[in-house]
């Protein structure tokens, strides 16, 4: 056997020893989780210049994460001296600055602002570009007065098409997030995607933003999902919010298929305190699925 036969034997050997037949090797897929943070989390000390982002890189390192989300709602400025001493403070503390999260808002009434909208998400794309980055998290935006829910996903989806055709040129995948509006709930937000129709969309999947039934919401939304979120609670099915139960969400993910970044968006104005307490359960959790 050549070595490109072996390699192509690997995961059917694997799915083999599970008693899976040929047809389920060919399309079964494992989760496997990495742990990480969103800069969000220090929105606060961020803005208040408590903190820089390089601060944020080494502390992630510190915690044992290994990605960051970077949120780039305070860069200082994109140029490409600040970007290129942000890639190399990530890599020489072995982190990787996987997503870019800019504010764009997809669900535009007109073409100007849907030409603006595109504009930004080349912006940002070009900035992921420089960081090292394959992902870029871009909102639904709100549903415009006058306009039906499927009139506005219509919108939302002319601008993801566009904005991905050029996202695809450099390998970077645009994931829209349930957080609001047009997006509130998974299945909008599902249908963006599937109504884009690009290998280089998909679904930034936050676990924390659904208002009801997170879990339910989270396991329709996962084989849309091309990067994650994570909050300290989630909802649950009438609309309170719980602790958030990591394995159990972890568990869904990697049954789901789910490959990628399960990374902590905590938002209440503790951090400082908090987040040190959280991580070590957030490792223990992902540990179980990281393969």
């Amino acid at each position: 056997m050549n070595r490109r036969d072996l390699l192509k034997s690997i995961p059917a050997l694997g799915l083999a020893a599970q008693g899976a037949g040929p047809a389920e090797a060919q399309t079964a897929l494992r989760g496997r989780l990495r742990a990480g943070l969103v800069a969000y989390t220090y929105r606060g000390e961020l803005e208040s210049k408590k903190l820089t982002y390089q601060d944020v890189i080494r502390m992630t390192a510190d915690f044992g994460l290994e990605g960051l989300d970077t949120t780039v709602y305070w860069f200082p400025d994109t140029s490409a001296a600040y970007l290129a001493d942000l890639r190399r403070t990530a890599y020489k503390n072995g982190i990787s600055l996987y997503s870019v999260a800019a504010r764009i808002r997809l669900c535009q009434p007109t073409p100007d602002l849907q030409a603006k909208e595109v504009a930004e998400i080349k912006k940002w794309v070009d900035v992921a570009e420089k960081l090292g980055a394959t992902h870029v998290r871009v909102f639904g935006g709100t549903i415009p007065k006058g306009s039906t829910e499927d009139q506005a996903i219509a919108l939302a989806v002319e601008t993801l098409k566009r904005g991905a055709e050029y996202a695809g040129t450099k390998g970077i995948i645009l994931g829209v997030e349930d957080d609001g509006g047009l997006t509130t709930t998974a299945e909008p937000t599902i249908k963006i995607v599937q109504q884009t129709d690009s290998p280089w969309a998909g679904m930034n999947l936050d676990a924390g933003n659904f208002p009801k039934d997170g879990y339910k919401q989270v396991e329709m939304s996962i084989p849309y999902a091309v990067s994650t979120h994570i909050k300290a609670t989630i909802s649950t099915p009438d609309g309170k919010k719980e602790k958030t139960d990591y394995e159990r969400l972890f568990g869904l993910f990697a049954k789901g298929g789910y490959r990628g970044f399960v990374s902590l968006e905590y938002e209440e104005k503790d951090a400082m305190t908090a987040v040190p307490l959280i991580v070590p359960e957030l490792l223990k959790a992902v540990r179980k699925f990281a393969v």
